[in-house]
Order: C-alpha cells, then sequence, then structure tokens
C-alpha cells in the first residue's frame, strides 16, 4: 500500500553534502519517495502536514552494524530459544531502532529474508533491513558459540544464531550460495578473534587467504560484496588481501591499517558503544565472565584506531553492534565519536557514507529526489553538538519512514 503524500513545512533541511542547513525549506514525499524539496510548496493531494517550524530536518539514520536477533548478549544460549520468541523480541528491538531514528540498518549476522520481508510489508515497525543471513565462522572462530566442552551441532546451519561454522573452501563456496540464494545484501566472515566468542584470542586471524577468496568470489558473481569482523592491523591485511570491501570493529589498526582501507577502497564500521556499554553492562545481560575480560582488551583502543582512520582519509560508516538490554544505547555512537571527529563527518558516517557502503547512494543518507522520504525533526543542532542526536528521547521529536510518520513525541 503506497504511503499518502507528506509535506514537513518550514523546518531548516540539512544538506549532508554541503554540511549547511536550508533554512525555511520544505519537503514533500508522495509514494513513500522524496518529490521535491524547496520553499513554499504546494501539493493538490490530500497530504498530511507536518510543521517543522524551529526544527532541524535531518535523513533518516543508518546504522551499518546491527544484530536485530541478538535479544541476549549470552550467544551460545541464543540457540536453544524458541524462534517464535525470538521473533517477538527481535520486532520490540528494531521498533525501538525506529523510534531513534534509524530508518535503514545492516544486520551483520542473524537477520533474514523473513524479517525483511516482514518490515518490508508492515508486519514489523523497525528499519528496512540489509540482511547478511548468517556469519561465517571457522571451528573454534569469532562465530563459534561453543564452550571447549561442547560438541558440533549436528547442523551447521540451525537454530537462532548469529552465524554458522564452516570450514574448507568447498563448505564455503557451498554456505556462500546459500545465503545468496536467501537473499543476503553482502556476506560476512569472521577473520579474527573477537569479545562475546568463547574459544579464540582477540589477536588471532581466522580463515585462510583461500578460504576468504571463495567467499569473495562467490559474492562478487553475484555483484555482493564481504564484510569482515577483524580487531587487529594483521587481521584487517588479512582480510583485506583477500577482497573483503568493509572491515568491522578495526580497534586495534596501525597506520598501515588505514593506507590499505584507502589503496583497497574499503570501508572501516567502528562500533566503540558496544565496548563501553559491555564493561559496564555486558554481565548483568548474558555476557559470559570469560567474554567480559576480554572487553578491556579493545575498549581504549577504539577512539585513537578512529582518529587515526579519519586523519588517514579512510571511510567511515556508523556501527553500534550492541547485543540484548544493551541495545538502547545505539544513539550513544554518535556522542562516543563526537569526541574526537567533526560533527559533520559523525552525521556522514551514519547518511551519506553508510548509503555507499550499503550501495544506497541517493536512496537513504539523504534528503532529495528520489530518495526514500526518511526523515527526522530534530530540536537542538547537531552540526554544533552532534550529542544530540545521543538522546533521541529528548531531541528527536519526530521520525517518518517512507513518507509515514511512525513516531511522533509532540
Amino acid at each position: 500500500m503506497n504511503a499518502p503524500a507528506l509535506l514537513v513545512r518550514g523546518g531548516d533541511v540539512l544538506d549532508v553534502a554541503t554540511g549547511q542547513y536550508l533554512e525555511g525549506h520544505d519537503v514533500l514525499a508522495v509514494d513513500g519517495r522524496v518529490q521535491e524539496v524547496g520553499r513554499d510548496l504546494r501539493t493538490g493531494l490530500d497530504a498530511q502536514v507536518l510543521d517543522a517550524t524551529g526544527s532541524r530536518v535531518l535523513p533518516g539514520l543508518v546504522d551499518c552494524h546491527v544484530h536485530v536477533t541478538a535479544a541476549t548478549a549470552d550467544l551460545g544460549a541464543l540457540t536453544a530459544w524458541p524462534v517464535t520468541y525470538v521473533t517477538a523480541r527481535t520486532g520490540a528491538l528494531m521498533r525501538a531502532m525506529l523510534e531513534r531514528g534509524f530508518t535503514t540498518v545492516r544486520d551483520t549476522g542473524g537477520a533474514d529474508h523473513g524479517l525483511a520481508r516482514a518490515q518490508a510489508e508492515g508486519l514489523i515497525s523497525g528499519p528496512r533491513l540489509a540482511f547478511g543471513g548468517k556469519a561465517f565462522s571457522q571451528t573454534g572462530g569469532h562465530g563459534d558459540t561453543r564452550t571447549a566442552g561442547q560438541h558440533a551441532h549436528e547442523d551447521p546451519g540451525c537454530c537462532v544464531a548469529l552465524g554458522r561454522v564452516v570450514d574448507g573452501v568447498e563448505a564455503l563456496r557451498v554456505a556462500a550460495r546459500e545465503e545468496l540464494r536467501k537473499g543476503a545484501h553482502h556476506l560476512k566472515v569472521m577473520a579474527g578473534g573477537g569479545v562475546s566468542s568463547p574459544t579464540d584470542r582477540i589477536d588471532s586471524t581466522q580463515y585462510s587467504q583461500e578460504e576468504l577468496r571463495a567467499v569473495v568470489d562467490e559474492a562478487r558473481a553475484a555483484n555482493r560484496y564481504v564484510t569482515a569482523h577483524a580487531y587487529t592491523a594483521r587481521s584487517v591485511e588479512h582480510a583485506l588481501s583477500a577482497g573483503v570491501r568493509s572491515i568491522e570493529h578495526g580497534n586495534l589498526i596501525d597506520a598501515r591499517s588505514v593506507e590499505l582501507l584507502v589503496e583497497n577502497d574499503a570501508f572501516l564500521v567502528p562500533t566503540l558503544v558496544t565496548y563501553w556499554a559491555l564493561q559496564e553492562e555486558g554481565r548483568e545481560f548474558g555476557l559470559p565472565e570469560d567474554s567480559w575480560r576480554k572487553v578491556e582488551q579493545v575498549l581504549h583502543a577504539g577512539l585513537g584506531a578512529l582518529e587515526l582512520a579519519h586523519r588517514g582519509g579512510a571511510r567511515i560508516a556508523h556501527g553500534s553492534d550492541l547485543l540484548g538490554g544493551m541495545q538502547r544505547h545505539q544513539s550513544q555512537e554518535f556522542r562516543i565519536r563526537g569526541e574526537v571527529l567533526p560533527a559533520l563527518d559523525v552525521l556522514r558516517s551514519a547518511t551519506t557514507v553508510a548509503a555507499e557502503l550499503l550501495g544506497m547512494t541517493g536512496e537513504v543518507g539523504v534528503l532529495a529526489p528520489g530518495a526514500h522520504a526518511d526523515l527526522l525533526l530534530v530540536d537542538g543542532d547537531p552540526l554544533t553538538d552532534v550529542a544530540v542526536l545521543a538522546e533521541p528521547g529528548k531531541h528527536v521529536q519526530v521520525v517518518a519512514q517512507a513518507g509515514r510518520v511512525v513516531h511522533d513525541r509532540r
């Protein structure tokens, strides 16, 4: 069903490309897309009119690293939850994301075609989903949630899980084709150790070059790309050498890592808020003790890595990567990044740069003719203080998605 026409009148509309506000402008949306941006717009349609006088009008935000099905930080326990219960919890998590102003998200492990379809059909209220299906992990890698004493699942693709254990070139080709068959927007590989996995070291590299290249080849054949979980400079180089297009986290990168990101035209997706949240609340929301102890290794290095990547000219997209009840802190990523980056660059990470990573340039992250009519009415000026967006309950007054008002605090 097409959205009714929407006319947002008299706000200061942010042009993210120029970093300037178009003062006193209107935005007209028809059939879910922006038709026109200008002054004193008129429409013969029966449009809903929103008075935006005194508000900043921003494009809908994009988070490039979420796990909408991660209703607990204990990812091993998640596999035992009934899929119906996980879906219900997922719906609540997605709705909260939308109310914070995130109208599009990229799920990097867990979401599938069913959730994306349910959202597109209006059965679930939440951000539109660019999903990657289940992430690939080697045995004992970051996506292997078994403890040292547990045996393998009979079906490695079973259950409600963020990833699946796959070893070997041929097995990875089949797994990649299977996720792509189900409509995956991208594929994800675990190319290094992680916090939430019980049996690997953060400083390890994972998968061989031949294995990584097999996944990259399959993604490219389907006109898709591969993103990689990697913390250290060594794991980042390992992934980029295989043709991976996006690096998730990157807390322990060095100057050479940044050069490689630029040389390979790749993206970096830091997720700084998750480490702060895991240290503060991880155990409360199910994070095992061994995983909690790993957080310290990556927490304090993250800001320095972000600043290093920005100075080196790497393309940086917005990510959060929160689990369970900690997902309520999603918007705090703006505050954290604002400590070391200019506000406009932080905003671009969650709009135009994120859109470029998702292959949706001109469709999301901008308010221009032809784009999805996703927008926020914000009380405050995020160009002056980007931390305004870290308090959506206070400053994000209205959220519209595809030309429909989906949340209005006023």
